[in-house]
């Protein structure tokens, strides 16, 4: 005995190749949504660095207009770096002449500090820059 297979009457339901295009659009966007969350997380990331980056300039450059205030101190400044800074950073620090200043200014009571955090990501060097002046006081 033949079984007749007949059709929807009512039209109702969803043929293979209609849940194939389904799937397939679905597919295609979670693909899209998971690479833009790795951009995201890896934005977030080098967000991090930075940050850490410009916190340990912060530090340094604090701890030099401190150590400046005094004539003993500011006759001190030098040159100097540090390496394994939370294992990736390296800091260095320049002690150098104020350029041209205006008739009123003494820059021989001046110096530039320049405090520098370089670190790798992703294969490529970053760096976070830091400028100030310090003026010698007496």
């Amino acid at each position: 005995m033949r079984r007749k297979l007949l059709p929807l009457k009512n039209g109702k339901g969803f043929t293979l190749v209609e849940v194939l295009i389904a799937i397939l659009l679905l597919v295609i966007a979670l693909v899209g949504l998971a690479s833009v969350t790795v951009s995201v997380i890896k934005g977030n990331d080098l967000s991090r660095m930075v940050t850490t980056a410009t916190t340990l300039a912060k530090d340094k450059m604090e701890e030099i207009k401190n150590l400046s205030v005094t004539s003993a101190g500011y006759d001190a400044l030098t040159n100097g770096s540090e390496t394994g800074l939370e294992t990736v950073y390296t800091r260095a620090w320049t002690v150098g002449a104020v350029g041209a200043a205006a008739p009123d200014n003494d820059t021989t009571k001046m110096k530039k500090i320049t405090v520098t955090v370089t670190w790798t990501w992703n294969g490529q060097s970053h760096n976070v820059t830091l400028n100030t002046i310090v003026f010698r006081i007496t």
